[in-house]
């Protein structure tokens, strides 16, 4: 549903909050703030490959976006408990290939990833584990509702959710918006003959369109998660227009992606949120849990209007209804 015609916002909910590692306090956040802790490889840091984020809604819903392989798997003492797990899309570094063993490992630049978890994934793990709800969109639910049931889970934890529909988990609605970019499924996420053809003819299964998300929190909260993409007329049409995002969590990585420039584009001229978290820089952004100069990260600080935020793993940031950080603020 889109912000303008959503019922009565439930407010005064008291739910529990997580504090990552000690490196934040959220005594002074409100009760019905939405609390975003970034789940990287490195505690306090903004790393290479760090893409997942875990999001708590005032009412205790706890949603994990992109595992990848920063998540030491289902029993990361940073996890918590988790309700819904999204995939924006299959590669790697989203779904989890592999993963961590614990943090710290290796460096920024380049962390340690010795725990392989093919050919179920990371998320599936710890979808399983948790018993929490994996919602995708395109034909994604399929996909995973065949590797739940190989891992001994409940294939109807797998929930599907287009472009255009609505989904509401734990009293926050889920939506899936597009996004530009690929979403073929490794060989290696597969088994069986059909995973040797594709491999030995060098290309991936297809699973549809890959995706953003926009969550609408039971505080008013709509947070839009733009997965892997580039510059799409959605952005405005859907995201702005619509639905009325007020935090933005926007790739910035280049190459792959939007880079810094076109990803403030986006921010400043399509969507025009309240505030952005930086995200997919694919590159050691801090040190000493202070922004680097020259990364892409720090260009895209310069050029963006609203307050941008770094996501420093461990480090929890709470937003109110409207958009504003009200904890854990840079």
């Amino acid at each position: 549903m889109s912000k303008q015609s959503k019922p009565g916002v439930l407010k005064g909910i008291v739910g529990g909050f997580f504090l990552s590692l000690g490196l934040v306090s959220l005594a002074t956040a409100a009760e019905g703030d939405v609390k975003v802790t970034p789940l990287g490889s490195h505690d306090g840091e903004f790393c290479v490959l760090d893409r997942a984020m875990v999001f708590e809604d005032p009412n205790g819903t706890r949603i994990l976006y992109d595992a990848g392989r920063t998540v030491a798997g289902p029993d990361d003492p940073r996890l918590g408990n988790i309700d819904v797990v999204l995939v924006s899309h299959m590669h790697g570094d989203h779904l989890g290939d592999r993963r961590i063993k614990e943090t710290n490992a290796g460096n920024c630049g380049g962390p340690e990833f010795p725990v392989v978890t093919l050919p179920q994934s990371n998320s599936v793990d710890i979808a399983v584990k948790k018993q929490a709800k994996i919602v995708t969109g395109s034909e994604m639910p399929a996909f995973f509702a065949t590797k739940l049931e190989a891992a001994g889970g409940d294939p109807a934890n797998s929930m599907l959710v287009r472009f255009g529909g609505n989904l509401e988990v734990g009293g926050v609605a889920i939506t899936t918006v597009p996004a530009a970019h690929s979403n073929g499924v490794s060989p290696a996420f597969l088994t069986g003959p059909l995973a040797e053809h594709l491999k030995a003819s060098g290309v991936s299964a297809s699973v549809g369109a890959p995706t953003g998300y926009v969550l609408t929190f039971s505080n008013g909260l709509v947070v839009y998660l733009s997965g892997d993409t580039g510059i799409t007329a959605e952005q405005k049409l859907v995201v702005n227009d619509h639905y009325r995002a007020e935090l933005v969590v926007m790739n910035i990585g280049d190459t792959y992606t939007t880079g810094p420039k076109e990803a403030a584009y986006v921010i400043n001229e399509l969507i025009k949120p309240k505030a952005v978290i930086a995200s997919h820089a694919n590159e050691p952004a801090t040190s000493g849990g202070e922004l680097r100069e020259d990364t892409r990260t720090a260009l895209f600080r310069s050029l963006v209007n609203a307050p941008m935020h770094v996501p420093l793993s461990g480090h929890t940031i709470a937003f109110n209804g409207d958009g504003r950080c009200t904890a854990g603020c840079d």
